[in-house]
């Protein structure tokens, strides 16, 4: 099974996935707008953050099922992502283990739902995380199709990701902060970076 997955991972990948302690995961989808949230709090922690062995960091997108091995590998879990608190947009909250299950049954997009299965299926497995956070926020925005954040949740972005720093070494692992004006990989594709996302997005007029 390993020589499979290392055909399908690459080897450097899978190494990874099999050390990693902890997972750092932003879930949605950024084609509508603040349900983006998610990928862009993972890529601004990517950016902010030098990389340890026992912490990976992914853009979990809406990939679903094909994150599984990156979650029945990980021992904690620390996930970034908006959520229907039924609260006014902006509000933030840091939901832990037992308090997720509203964020997991509430369900804003389809992504949800998948990740709920996800981690039931881990459990089924006896794989389930020892632990696992939600660092959440109420979106403002939700229909506008290939839209950017709103200047709300775009206003949180580095909150978020300290308080997702602040979790990470609750469990014991420092990040050190990557130096001013340092090379940083992309974290995803580089056309949906939010840089080149934004910048080539058309205008209103353009699009119609």
């Amino acid at each position: 099974r390993y020589e499979k997955l290392k055909t399908l991972w690459g080897e450097d990948a899978l190494r990874a996935i099999v050390n990693a302690h902890v997972l750092v995961l932003g879930i949605g989808n950024i084609l509508w707008a603040d349900e983006g949230f998610g990928p862009r709090c993972v890529e601004h922690f990517h950016r902010l953050y030098e990389d340890r062995p026992e912490v990976r960091v992914e853009d979990g997108g809406t990939l679903g099922f094909y994150l599984m091995n990156l979650i029945t590998s990980a021992r904690r879990i620390l996930v970034f992502d908006c959520c229907d608190f039924h609260e006014e947009p902006g509000t933030m909250m840091v939901l832990r283990d037992d308090d997720v299950e509203p964020w997991l049954t509430t369900k804003i997009s389809p992504h949800q739902t998948g990740f709920s299965e996800l981690l039931a299926t881990a459990a089924l497995m006896g794989r389930a995380p020892e632990s696992l956070v939600v660092v959440g926020v109420q979106p403002e925005r939700l229909d506008d199709y290939g839209g950017s954040l709103s200047d709300t949740l775009r206003n949180l972005l580095d909150e978020a990701v300290e308080l997702g720093r602040a979790e990470v070494a609750r469990w014991g692992f420092d990040l050190a902060r990557r130096p001013e004006g340092a090379e940083v990989a992309p974290l995803m594709a580089a056309c949906v970076e939010e840089a080149p996302y934004e910048e080539g997005r058309p205008c209103e007029v353009e699009a119609c």
